[in-house]
């Protein structure tokens, strides 16, 4: 009686790590249909929000290991202090790129929410979500980075520019790059009623063999047990390709008789 208890309660038993990813998935995905029916400067405003608190985060992370190595750099010159206005913009891109955790939260916080929003934007207005458009959010996103984290330096405009335009070529970039490799393997015309028997029959791993022998669709009807043998095919999956054929071609055959009478 108690282990039959017993398994009851290991049977009854679940996973709360499965439980705590399933409720995620179901909140995810019902904030989304609800994001979705919003009007446009909502749902602009909540993405840009709920992307600026990520990278806060992720920021706020770094900026933890970064907060050492600010500290050893030099002091900001007080007011009114002459300074070459070269040395005064390496000094301003230094403290930017190794401040502490508030700092690095606020610049991640900045970049994430902007491209984010842009990306937002863009995909409502054109319906798509493309390299074109990849790019401008990046290219704002780092215009707006250069301006809010003083690395902009003298030339405040023509820095922001120019890194809105390096960020939006890295974007490109890594874009096409992820299309390159989330492309599904194109389909290989010549081999679909291969694919076909061989998957009717249970023999789908014997693919590679049609394919290293150049057994296409259109030879088919021609093969025999030589030619399967040639490619390393064993007797047994031989046998059932053979008659499978064959088969098909007594169907075919008695089709056409029939429509011809």
């Amino acid at each position: 009686m108690g282990e039959g208890k017993q398994g009851v309660l290991v049977v009854g038993h679940h996973n709360p790590v499965t439980q705590l990813q399933a409720k995620y998935k179901e909140l995810e995905t019902g904030f989304k249909d609800w994001l979705a029916k919003q009007s446009l400067p909502v749902e602009a405003a909540v993405v840009t929000a709920t992307s600026s608190l990520q990278g806060a985060a992720i920021g706020g992370l770094m900026g933890t290991f970064t907060n050492d190595l600010s500290s050893s750099l030099p002091a900001p010159p007080p007011p009114g202090a002459s300074l070459n206005p070269r040395a005064m913009a390496s000094l301003q891109q230094a403290q930017a790129l190794s401040g502490g955790p508030f700092i690095q939260a606020r610049n991640f916080a900045v970049m994430t929410g902007v491209n984010a929003g842009i990306s937002c934007v863009l995909k409502r207005i054109r319906g798509k979500e493309d390299v074109q458009s990849s790019m401008v959010a990046a290219f704002g996103s780092g215009a707006v980075f250069t301006l809010v984290s003083g690395m902009g330096g003298p030339n405040l405009a023509a820095n922001a520019v120019s890194s809105g335009v390096l960020f939006a070529l890295m974007q490109g970039g890594l874009f096409k790059l992820g299309e390159k490799f989330s492309k599904p393997p194109a389909e290989d015309v010549l081999y679909n009623k291969t694919k076909g028997m061989l998957s009717s029959l249970g023999l789908h791993g014997y693919e590679k063999n049609f394919k290293s022998g150049l057994l296409t669709d259109t030879t088919l009807p021609l093969l025999t047990d030589s030619a399967l043998r040639d490619v390393k095919i064993p007797p047994g999956p031989r046998l059932l390709i053979l008659d499978h054929i064959q088969r098909e071609a007594e169907l075919n055959h008695k089709g056409k008789g029939g429509r011809r009478a």
